[in-house]
């Protein structure tokens, strides 16, 4: 019928611009990923980072987090899967430091079972996982680059008055902190974090710096593989609008044994690595075996 015939036609439009637009996008990313001189490509590209700056610091990205900053504790927009991903996280690091022997084993069943320990959270944002490590016990120092996420993690932490005494808010880089600590902290988190940084392996290493002996470096990131560009790139911002385009770049990703690798050089051994699964839908994290996409990882410091 003509009516069937019109609607056909509608349908294959829509297919055709679906494709057109998807397709602009893959190019352009592809572009992206692939232009002259990206930088990992290749083990030698660590040395060609460290002779261009010894900074960690990008203010593009600092900007993003910036546009962002209004919206952290907002458990319906874009920080709603770091809202989430805390089911995974804390639990990762509770652990991590129960059984590597670093908390007082009394506590391990409390509501407290961090009492003791110092804990450094870099890149915090605006404390989505700092305040709920200072909840449990932990004396959190947590720092950011960004002003705008330290102002919105302070005066959201002054709504609870138990965290006064456990949680310090500093902007600085990790740079500038390993300039006026000493090797302080139990644990190091960066969470979501080491993909938006210049240098990475800079990043680890001054990290490590503060980070005592036997100490927990925990991180979670996104791997650099097909997967993580077609799913948490193409399906999470441009497909899904999970996060704002341009949020990732996927040549900042990391592999695990590149991490490792990092982390070996920073004299630190890397415990265990899991895959972590996000199901949107559901607004839900598990653990699992592939981590393709994104990953935790836990390493204890020897050196």
């Amino acid at each position: 019928s003509l009516l069937q015939e019109i609607l056909n036609q509608q349908i294959r439009s829509s297919s055709i611009n679906f494709y057109k637009r998807k397709m602009f996008t893959a190019i352009s990313v592809i572009g992206r990923l692939f232009r002259p001189g990206s930088p990992r490509l290749g083990p030698s590209s660590i040395v060609q980072l460290s002779g261009r700056s010894s900074s960690t610091f990008n203010q593009d990205e600092v900007d993003k987090f910036s546009a962002m900053s209004g919206d952290w504790w907002n458990p319906n927009g874009v920080c709603r899967p770091l809202h989430s991903m805390n089911r995974l996280r804390v639990p990762l690091i509770r652990d991590g430091l129960i059984n590597s022997g670093l908390s007082n084993i009394e506590l391990a069943h409390s509501d407290k079972p961090l009492e003791g320990l110092k804990i450094l959270d870099v890149g915090c944002g605006a404390g989505i996982i700092a305040e709920a490590l200072a909840r449990i016990g932990a004396d959190v120092t947590a720092i950011d680059a960004c002003p705008e996420n330290i102002e919105a993690a302070k005066v959201h932490a002054d709504l609870d008055q138990s965290l006064v005494n456990n949680l310090k808010y500093i902007c600085t880089t990790v740079e500038e902190h390993v300039e006026v600590v000493g090797d302080e902290y139990d644990a190091i988190v960066a969470s979501e974090v080491i993909e938006h940084v210049d240098n990475p392996e800079i990043f680890v290493k001054k990290c490590s710096q503060v980070l005592k002996v036997d100490g927990s470096f925990f991180l979670t990131t996104i791997n650099r593989s097909t997967r993580s560009w077609l799913l948490a790139i193409i399906g999470a911002e441009y497909v899904l609008g999970l996060l704002p385009k341009g949020t990732h770049e996927w040549d900042k990703f990391l592999k695990p044994t590149e991490l490792g690798d990092m982390l070996g050089q920073a004299g630190c051994q890397t415990r265990l690595v899991h895959g972590m699964l996000y199901l949107p839908v559901l607004n839900k994290w598990s653990w699992v075996s592939d981590s393709s996409v994104n990953y935790a990882l836990h390493a204890v410091k020897k050196l």
